[in-house]
């Protein structure tokens, strides 16, 4: 269940405007998946159609003597089997580092790596060739555990540790009156997406191939599929279709080029609809890390200096690592004034399996240790959880551990304080017995009598955008004709609200109440990644900058004719008006029939990456979150269940405000599901229960009341529209919020997340 107790500087709802920037405008595909009419990837159909199966390695490591495919080619209806000897280019692909084969090889690196792909008139048909394909291994110990990456043979060659970031910020003499020290573990999260993988591959006159998938980054996974097959870009084409949402990124390599491979072998489109299973073995996990921390702290609670240690298991390759340990070493101190810091921070290989980007990635893991870490310094003072992070709260000018001045909007005191003077829940005591929500379901597990409450905070940070020198930048067009505004743009729409976002610049910006958002394809100029927020800021921008070129062409002709510049015209609601009231018509009779466009680019300021002891301006800007949990433990069997979360955070300017409520209680609980529930068990590097039932996403249920209690609209003047994303930074804090509330109900560290019933057991 999820409430609305806003007092942000928002208006009213009655007081929103029917369309532009500030309304709740829903989105255009929200009726479309409700009535389940919405055009999945899985439901594509072309004439000719064949189907395509993956085969993947039973073993988490182990050296391929031989693979034999005669078995399956020779089943009818079999028209292609295709392993690493077929791939015509680079065999090897990656985000960031080209490290990961199309097909394995000589050795496979975790369980699940493909090994080959099989395309058949049937699906049954295909998965049985794929089965039939013999594959001798010789079984090989497996490296699962990261800390013993270091000294174990090489993994891959280019060897087990992906990179190593030394942090280094003021006197590492500095020392504290109080210093407290933790080891913490934080587990596998999937982005168990809501449908699985599924594509269709087409191939071309020309002898390239057009990908159907629900790419997030479209122009990447077509340059990645070009390299693989071995033809220029232009010849592949990505086209995204049935987006279902995306909380990491979507459609994995290891299934568009398979794909592709096989539509071009066969000359025939070739669909592929992953089974959970599969999804489960071939996309990449939010990374487990280990952190250890050691605070010192003077006597009143202030910070001194933060030393920590953080290890995140990429996996059997690179992906997004690189990027993740960056975000976690930089915020491994909080949003906290720290003078002195030295962090270390590792990215190793492992045979487990693959590790990306999933929302929050580095910023998650080590928000719930170094608040773990404030409340320990709080219960050794005596103080208040609360008050201890009031004191040492950052603010705009402060100082980062990598040198770099918050120059954003940071009002994290402020937020702080607006969830702790929220009014508390009632008690169950306060309540009649048979209306309780007992730990342990809707029935309780327990006893009424063993039940615990805990309060406990959280607060959290991200990055926006991306980092190190990355070139973020979006192109957009924008185009008016017979009274109807079409946007093209490239940035995908994975439920982050960007297709009604743009809608609303435009009608803002042009007065046109029709305005439609063109299907993405790699035709389009390059819009960039969906993660990070990052099409709020330079897709949006993008396309504010395009409507606005258009808005001069359609006034400079009146401005011209009645002798005044644009700027002393406006546009409200289809009717253009001049400041003194002698112009008045509107924007239909000023088109006239006349096709005006125009394409604009929005590019960031520059980041630069982090130099050798850590320090640089790596990132563009920052967002904010606090977070109280309420929680009721059984403090005898270890059930907690979550009663409610306040929820209090920095926003820049409300864009669409029942669109920024979905997001902020979207990103709550999927933390809550890192905090309880979800870890993707991988004993040995094999993934244990590969579906639905034996992976626990939290159920309506598990979702507690959400009370947004606070979002406060200080606009970020470098980012177009003031705004900040909305969704990653609630994701990183409600995991350690709850964490803290229930080690006040127990008085046991929690030092483990997903939280584990034992951790629950209340000590005597």
């Amino acid at each position: 269940m999820s409430t609305d107790a806003t007092t942000a500087t928002s208006a009213a709802p009655g007081a929103e405007p029917p369309h532009g920037i500030g309304a709740s405008l829903p989105s255009a595909e929200s009726r479309v998946k409700t009535e389940g009419t919405f055009p999945y990837a899985s439901d594509l159909w072309a004439e000719g159609l064949l189907w395509a199966a993956v085969l993947r390695s039973p073993h988490a490591h182990a050296r391929i003597v031989s693979v034999d495919t005669s078995h399956a080619l020779e089943m009818p209806g079999v028209r292609a089997v295709v392993t690493h000897e077929d791939v015509p280019g680079e065999r090897t692909h990656g985000r960031r580092t080209a490290d990961r084969p199309v097909f394995a090889s000589d050795v496979v690196r975790h369980h699940g790596e493909a090994i080959a792909a099989v395309a058949a008139d049937h699906p049954d048909t295909a998965r049985m060739a794929a089965a039939a394909v013999i594959v001798e291994y010789e079984v090989l110990e497996p490296v699962t555990d990261p800390e013993k990456a270091f000294e174990a043979e090489p993994l891959h060659p280019d060897g087990n540790l992906i990179r190593h970031i030394p942090l280094r910020h003021g006197d590492p003499e500095a020392a504290g009156e109080l210093v407290v020290e933790g080891l913490y573990r934080i587990g596998r999260q999937d982005p168990a997406p809501i449908g699985a993988e599924a594509g269709l591959a087409v191939p071309r006159p020309d002898g390239g191939v057009e990908l159907y998938i629900a790419s997030t980054d479209p122009h990447a996974d077509r340059d990645r599929a070009a390299a693989c097959f071995g033809i220029a870009p232009d010849r592949v084409k990505v086209v995204v279709t049935g987006v279902p949402g995306a909380t990491a990124d979507r459609e994995d390599a290891s299934f568009q080029l398979p794909l592709g491979l096989l539509a071009l072998r066969t000359g025939c489109p070739v669909k592929l609809t992953a089974t959970r299973e599969e999804s489960f073995l071939g996309h990449a996990h939010r990374h487990p890390t280990l952190l250890r921390y050691r605070h010192h702290a003077d006597a009143e609670g202030r910070l001194v200096k933060v030393e920590a240690q953080v290890l995140l298991d990429a996996g059997a390759y690179a992906d997004t690592s690189s990027e993740a340990l960056a975000a976690a070493v930089s915020f491994a101190c909080g949003p906290y004034v720290v003078p002195n810091a030295f962090i270390e921070g590792w990215a190793v290989r492992t045979n487990n399996p693959p590790s990306g980007h999933v929302r929050g990635e580095g910023a998650l893991q080590v928000c719930a240790a170094y608040e773990a870490q404030m409340d320990k310094i709080a219960k050794k003072l005596g103080v208040d959880p609360a008050e201890l992070r009031l004191r040492n709260a950052m603010a705009t000018g402060d100082i980062l551990p990598t040198g770099q001045t918050v120059t954003c909007p940071a009002p994290v005191a402020e937020l702080l304080a607006a969830v702790r003077d929220f009014p508390l829940p009632d008690l169950p005591k306060d309540t009649p017995e048979d209306e309780w929500l007992l730990p342990g379901g809707p029935e309780g597990a327990g006893e009424p009598a063993a039940v615990r409450r805990g309060v406990g905070y959280g607060l959290g940070m991200v990055q926006l955008l991306g980092a190190e020198g990355t070139d973020e930048v979006s192109t957009a067009t924008v185009k008016v004709h017979d009274g109807v505004a079409t946007v093209i743009c490239a940035a995908v729409e994975t439920g982050q609200g960007f297709t009604t976002l743009a809608r609303q610049i435009v009608q803002e910006t042009l007065g046109i109440e029709d305005v439609r958002v063109a299907p993405v394809d790699t035709d389009q100029p390059p819009a960039g990644p969906s993660c990070r927020g990052r099409h709020t800021w330079v897709s949006g921008g993008a396309v504010e900058r395009a409507a606005k070129m258009v808005r001069t062409q359609l006034l400079q002709p009146l401005a011209h004719k009645f002798g005044m510049s644009t700027e002393l015209l406006q546009i409200t609601d289809g009717k253009i008006t001049s400041y003194d009231g002698v112009l008045s018509t509107t924007v239909t009779e000023a088109l006239d029939g006349k096709e005006l466009w125009a394409t604009a680019q929005c590019r960031p300021h520059p980041t630069e990456p982090l130099d050798e002891a850590g320090q640089g301006d790596a990132f563009v800007g920052m967002a904010f979150c606090a977070i109280r949990a309420v929680v009721d433990v059984d403090i005898e069997i270890g059930a907690v269940r979550v009663v409610e979360l306040a929820v209090a955070q920095d926003v820049g300017r409300i864009l669409n405000p029942a669109q920024l409520r979905a997001r902020i209680e979207a990103g709550v609980t999927q933390g809550v599901g890192a905090a309880l529930t979800e870890n993707l068990r991988t004993p040995r590097g094999l993934v244990r229960h590969p579906d639905l039932t034996g992976y626990a996403l939290p159920t309506a249920l598990d979702t507690p009341d959400i009370r947004i209690v606070k979002l406060v609209e200080e606009r970020d003047v470098v980012a177009p529209f003031g705004a900040k994303a909305a969704s990653a930074v609630p994701v990183v804090t409600s995991p350690a919020a709850i964490a803290s509330a229930v080690r006040a109900a127990t008085g046991r560290p929690v030092n483990r997340l997903p939280i584990r019933p034992q951790a629950a057991v209340a000590t005597t």
